[in-house]
């Protein structure tokens, strides 16, 4: 059983950078991981996902270009860095894991997540 739990949300000004990290309580060297955000009234969406050793990175592209995933397996930790931030990107961001090599940009393929952490981006 992997635990996942995250940190780094907040509020931020357009324009501003804010680090995610998600914490996992196991070894998830051998598993590929992934970030997630639900926005207010909308489905939970793909954000971006890093292979188990972090060679292989996918973005989606409302991200492209402004935020880079990057993980730590010594310290089973997986950050997402972001910057040049908008109002569009507040959301809930979530951190999930599944026990494959494959990369993945769908939910019902992760088998664990965290509780999320709120990101506000004021205009």
């Amino acid at each position: 059983q992997v635990q996942l739990v995250e940190s780094g949300g907040g509020l931020v000004q357009a324009g501003g950078s804010l680090r995610l990290s998600c914490a996992a309580s196991g070894r998830t060297s051998n598993y590929a991981m992934a970030w997630f955000r639900q926005a207010p009234g909308k489905e939970r969406e793909f954000v971006a996902t890093i292979s188990q050793s972090g060679g292989s990175t996918v973005y989606a592209d409302s991200v492209k270009g402004r935020f880079t995933i990057s993980r730590d397996n010594a310290k089973n930790t997986v950050y997402l860095q972001m910057n040049s931030l908008k109002p569009e990107d507040t959301a809930v961001y979530y951190c999930a894991a599944r026990p494959r090599w494959e990369l993945s940009m769908f939910e019902s393929e992760y088998d664990y997540w965290g509780q999320g952490t709120q990101v506000t981006v004021s205009s």
